[in-house]
């Protein structure tokens, strides 16, 4: 049996004014915050007067909506729920700057660029890729003399640029320092 929409208001609106501060109580207890108390009662009573005609067809009202409230209140937890576990050890292990090895890659992609293309090709293919002579010949369309050649005029040319001559990419444990000068150049400490 439905009510008529004002009645049902009314009732509804008694119902809330004569609740409200226990519920308010109860979800501080429940939440620790003011604020957050606030929330859960109302977000109970929005739940509660959508389903106005079953809380009032239950045997305990005040039961269905605190029911109502504290199965909010566990949704609520749920969605904050941090899914790891805080402590006070760092379980991650420190992972070395890589900056000197993008300083490094970028001296020698500058070096390549000045080359030909074709002893850049033959470089490439041949040191980059780690492809056999036979392999870098077929894919240039050349021999396999033409390779050597042209791979071996490249590195020397690398060899002599002066920022790839100094370049060093330090080991494990070293620090590397940038010199100030027209060219920027690593240094290793």
């Amino acid at each position: 049996m439905t009510c008529a929409p004002e009645a049902r208001d009314a009732d509804f609106r008694s119902f809330v004014l004569s609740r409200w501060a226990r519920l308010l109580r109860t979800a501080y207890l429940l939440t620790g915050h003011h604020h957050d108390a606030e929330d859960l009662a109302q977000l109970a009573l929005a739940k509660a007067y959508a389903g106005w005609d079953r809380v009032t067809r239950a045997a305990d009202p005040d039961a269905y909506v605190w029911r109502i409230m504290i199965n909010a209140h566990r949704e609520r937890i749920r969605r904050l729920r941090v899914p790891e576990w805080l402590t006070t050890r760092f379980p991650e292990r420190s992972v070395r700057d890589r900056a000197d090895h993008v300083l490094a890659r970028d001296v020698l992609t500058g070096a390549l660029q000045r080359l030909p293309p074709r002893q850049r090709a033959a470089v490439v293919l041949r040191y980059v890729e780690d492809r056999t002579e036979t392999e870098v010949a077929a894919l240039l369309g050349t021999r396999v003399g033409t390779v050597r050649s042209r791979a071996a005029r490249g590195l020397e040319k690398l060899r002599a640029d002066p920022a790839v001559r100094d370049l060093r990419v330090p080991e494990e444990g070293q620090e590397v320092a940038i010199r100030a000068g027209a060219q920027e150049r690593p240094e290793v400490r």
